[in-house]
């Protein structure tokens, strides 16, 4: 065995597996886009984009479906990080399906969260997008972990995990019918200890919000909720203010920091080699109504 291959780590195997599986997608769809939301996954695979495409233009736009209640510092960062790349991004949002009749909340401040599902659905049919690249892993979510890394969907947008398509080694099968899509993970074997490493060793701009800062919560049914006009504490409820980070930024409405001091990469990097609870199952509230939460969103389009 060659020197070169006996001195590679986990991360160089894992990027190029990565790298491999955008440059065959990008190969063999007709019409890629890549989900990006500003968040430390999807920063990870703008990078490994760039490692397996620059110097020329991505051979796909970036896309972001808006709740309308993202975190502002995140979708400033998604904004300058696009910039930054010269890439081209398209924003479809969950209020213009609420405009158009196709997402009825019962509640205006009710999580948006499941509703990206019919947004990204629709602008899937809008441009026409046979591949949907994103930045799921499988430790994550049960749900996630049941995911093949080309996930097809049928032509109702709808996943159903017991008519996955084998995966063989390294092949992958992205031929889809008219109307019918993937979605594509080249992150699904990462870990989010493999994630932060990662972006500690390329040295990655992430939102300020992923790093330790202080900030009022509420604390309810075991989660810190952070507080904010959509999600203002209940009669009767002590507000705190302590030390926080957010090791996912989704919906303002669902999703919760962690109490934590970790101001850069190497200390969150220690704080996740001895954590026992996954990101998902710490920081998000749609994720605690019942084990299958997930899975049903996915089932009706969510990626």
């Amino acid at each position: 065995m060659s020197t070169a291959l006996l001195t590679r780590t986990h991360l160089d195997w894992l990027e190029s597996e990565a790298i491999h599986i955008l440059r065959e997608v990008a190969a063999e769809c007709a019409r890629p886009v890549l989900l990006f939301s500003g968040g430390k996954d999807s920063c990870v695979l703008l990078r490994l984009a760039e490692k397996a495409f620059r110097p020329g233009r991505f051979p796909f736009p970036l896309m972001h479906i808006d709740t309308g209640h993202n975190f502002p510092e995140v979708i400033a960062f998604r904004d300058r990080r696009t910039a930054e790349l010269g890439e081209t991004l398209i924003v479809r949002g969950v209020e213009d399906s609420i405009a158009r009749g196709t997402v009825v909340l019962r509640h205006a401040n009710d999580s948006r969260n499941a509703a990206q599902a019919t947004t990204l659905l629709e602008a899937i049919a809008e441009f026409g997008f046979d591949a949907c690249v994103g930045g799921a892993r499988r430790d994550e979510e049960k749900a996630r972990a049941k995911e093949r890394i080309c996930s097809f969907r049928d032509e109702f947008g709808q996943w159903d995990p017991k008519a996955q398509r084998p995966e063989l080694w390294n092949l992958y099968n992205t031929r889809t019918h008219p109307g019918e899509n993937i979605r594509v993970f080249p992150i699904s074997n990462w870990t989010e200890l493999d994630v932060w490493q990662y972006i500690e060793r390329e040295n990655l701009d992430l939102p300020s919000l992923y790093y330790a800062h202080d900030r009022e919560v509420v604390r309810r049914n075991g989660l810190l909720v952070p507080v904010t006009p959509l999600t203002p504490p209940r009669e009767g409820e002590p507000v705190e203010r302590l030390s926080v980070r957010f090791r996912t930024v989704g919906d303002v409405s669902c999703t919760c920091p962690v109490a934590s001091t970790a101001a850069t990469p190497a200390d969150i990097i220690a704080e996740t080699a001895v954590t026992t609870i996954t990101e998902r199952g710490a920081t998000r509230m749609d994720d605690q109504t019942s084990e299958a939460s997930m899975e049903r969103r996915k089932k009706q389009g969510y990626f």
